[in-house]
């Protein structure tokens, strides 16, 4: 069993960080992100299944192989920031931030007090079922827990200052999806509008010393997101495997396309 990396201690030591975002609920996925030695895994509540069995199970294998865990969860509200962290996740990615006071309400979810309302459970996963005495682990999830914030609405971008000077967010996380659409500029004609906006938000995560982390399909994205300042990156693994799998099937399909040529040059030589 290896022990999970310190992502915080990762990041603050510049050492560019590499994760998996899950949302497929297969506890392999993480064991093999694991084997090849990538640091992080993000499993997806939001657009993933929800499920509080499922979601320990993926936390521990995760934790087994070597990767810290973020969970992205529902809300700034939602209950399942407190289950996500009791379960032993290191930390929260909370989407749809539009304002400061969400942002708030995201911290003072996830961080004990004085800094959170986060309620206390000293026999939970994440304090080895109380193992750990209450200051240790008290002590350990202040230093630890990490808060990221997507901002990907109009409203979030206008705002960006102000969430990201809230004391207790990390970093954040743009989301081009929801942002494209709530800016109006849905499918490839936005993608300049996209990208602007994604550079104010950016900006302002640079001026409140917060990190930028960035999501991407492929290696070649990954090397364009730390390039243009990202801190730390996670692969979509949804758009890896299809991407894979794409590349899998055009060798069957340009074999196809090789045989009918060739049959065709036949047909003309007789």
């Amino acid at each position: 069993m290896t022990a999970p990396r310190d992502l915080k201690s990762q990041l603050a030591a510049e050492a560019r960080p590499l994760g998996v975002l899950v949302r497929l609920p297969a506890e392999q996925l993480l064991e093999l992100a694991g084997s090849v030695d990538l640091d992080f895994a993000v499993i997806d509540c939001e657009h993933g299944p929800a499920d509080h069995v499922a979601l320990h199970h993926h936390i521990a294998v995760a934790e087994a192989v070597g990767l810290t865990v973020l969970v992205r969860v529902g809300a700034a509200d939602d209950p399942d920031v407190l289950r996500a962290l009791d379960l032993g996740a290191a930390g929260v990615i909370v989407p749809h931030v539009r304002d400061a006071r969400e942002a708030a309400r995201a911290v003072a979810a996830a961080h004990y007090p004085p800094l959170g309302e986060r309620g206390f459970a000293g026999y939970t996963r994440a304090g080895r079922y109380g193992a750990r005495d209450a200051a240790e682990h008290l002590a350990l999830a202040a230093r630890r827990t990490l808060v990221v914030v997507m901002i990907e609405d109009a409203a979030g971008v206008e705002a960006a200052e102000e969430i990201l000077a809230v004391e207790g967010v990390d970093a954040v996380l743009v989301g081009p999806a929801d942002l494209a659409v709530s800016l109006g500029t849905p499918g490839p004609e936005g993608a300049e509008t996209v990208a602007e906006a994604t550079r104010r938000v950016h900006a302002a995560a640079r001026r409140h010393g917060r990190a930028v982390l960035t999501i991407t399909g492929s290696p070649a994205g990954a090397e364009r997101a730390f390039a243009d300042g990202a801190d730390f990156v996670v692969y979509n693994t949804t758009l890896l495997l299809r991407s894979a799998l794409t590349a899998a099937a055009a060798i069957r399909r340009d074999h196809r396309a090789d045989r009918t040529d060739t049959s065709a040059d036949k047909g003309t030589a007789e």
